[in-house]
């Protein structure tokens, strides 16, 4: 078990490493990952188990105790990255599918990777961890009405049908996780630490199989697609930053909000993708689960270096 706890710390440390190398494996080799196409979908629930897992009462209990923190920040969520994923669809004028693949990852919750991001930066753990909670709980609704609003002229949209696709793969598996972590408590503690790298293999694994299946999309429009998500992502952690910093949060809220809102959940996004719009939607997804891994260690190596400093009047507003 302390073999596959170093494991585990190291995959989570040099996952952005791992996803670029197996994804150039796949560009370079994809018959073998081909195989794993039609798992794509329970690779992410195996992953949303382990959140569950994860997840205490206590980070409900937050949400309750203090909420107007979290509600800015899930409410930045939604509304900064879809609409900054239409502007730039619009922007760049990306083809249907390309478009409806960005606004798609503008449209699904905050990332787990986040979490991680938030601590090394000495920013509001408990408030990341609570949007975290709060956003993906929210995503059964808010990302199919915000697809259908945003992403419809390019593609049909069936919301009813998203939403059970999200309810199946997200919301299922957390709750089974939930459980398991209430009734078996000293199995699940002493696992924990492992946990991570099934989430990251697994994560890895979906990443390379739509990158093999879309070797030749890659090829023609890649920097296009990547430029997209870059965009995407600077646009998130700036706004969500300047959304918290004008709504006068203490420093620590500002970089968790940053965070959450700039990281998405992009594995749901190559789901949720491949399911309804087709292979070449899910690239937007492939491109930010990249680069979402690498600009937010760079942020948050920048902040660790930083000292938190509180703004002026937030005394009385601080965060979690």
């Amino acid at each position: 078990m302390k073999f596959l706890e170093v494991i585990s710390s190291a995959a989570g440390k040099y996952f952005a490493i791992f996803v670029i190398l197996t994804a150039a494996a796949a560009f370079m080799m994809p018959d073998p990952f081909l195989v794993f196409g039609p798992y794509i979908t329970i690779l992410l629930g195996i992953v949303m188990f382990g959140m569950g897992l994860t997840l205490k009462a206590v980070d409900f209990k937050i949400i309750l105790k203090n909420p107007v923190p979290v509600i800015i920040g899930v409410g930045a969520q939604f509304v900064i990255m879809p609409l900054a994923a239409f502007a730039i669809a619009y922007m760049m004028s990306l083809p249907p599918e390309l478009a409806a693949g960005l606004v798609l990852l503008g449209s699904v919750p905050g990332g787990t990777a986040s979490n991680v991001m938030v601590y090394l930066a000495k920013g509001n753990l408990p408030l990341s961890i609570a949007m975290t909670s709060l956003s993906t709980m929210l995503a059964p609704i808010t990302t199919p009405v915000i697809l259908l609003l945003l992403a419809g002229q390019w593609l049909p949209v069936d919301a009813a049908a998203m939403f059970m696709s999200i309810v199946q793969v997200i919301i299922v598996p957390i709750l089974l996780g939930l459980m398991i972590r209430r009734f078996f408590t000293q199995a699940v503690e002493k696992s924990i630490k492992v946990i991570p790298l099934i989430s990251v293999v697994a994560i890895i694994i979906i990443v390379a199989t739509v990158v093999a299946g879309n070797v030749e999309n890659i090829a023609s429009a890649g920097m296009l697609i990547f430029t997209a998500a870059v965009l995407h992502n600077g646009f998130g952690l700036l706004l969500g930053y300047l959304t918290a910093a004008a709504l006068k949060l203490d420093e620590p809220a500002r970089r968790a909000i940053s965070l959450e809102v700039g990281m998405q959940n992009s594995g749901l996004g190559v789901a949720l993708a491949t399911a309804h719009f087709g292979p070449l939607a899910a690239l937007p997804s492939v491109a930010g689960a990249v680069w979402h891994n690498i600009s937010g260690p760079i942020l948050a190596t920048f902040w660790a270096k930083k000292p938190v400093k509180p703004a002026e009047g937030d005394e009385g507003r601080r965060a979690v």
